[in-house]
């Protein structure tokens, strides 16, 4: 099983999964189609990732120091993704 099915199994567990690190997400959302998106010198630390043929947008906060994403994040990034038909 390769390391971006194991994260889908994860993000699709009962449970919002804890501990997943950044440089994972953004893994699984390239692996999904997603781009990330250029952004301007005011954006902070949001960060946003785009598929074109779903015509989808996620949006949220790169995690610093800490490289682990918020459980809310993870949670808004599960339901977005059932919406969208990538989980169940």
């Amino acid at each position: 099983m390769s390391k971006q099915a194991k994260i889908l199994q994860k993000l699709s567990a009962p449970q919002t999964p804890a501990g997943l690190k950044w440089d994972e997400l953004v893994g699984v959302l390239k692996y999904l189609g997603y781009e990330q998106l250029k952004s301007g010198k005011s954006s902070g630390s949001r960060r946003k990732f785009y598929h074109k043929t779903k015509d989808a947008l996620i949006s949220c906060h790169q995690p610093h120091p800490s490289p682990d994403v918020d459980k809310g994040c993870v949670a808004d990034i599960v339901t977005h993704l059932k919406t969208y038909g990538f989980i169940k």
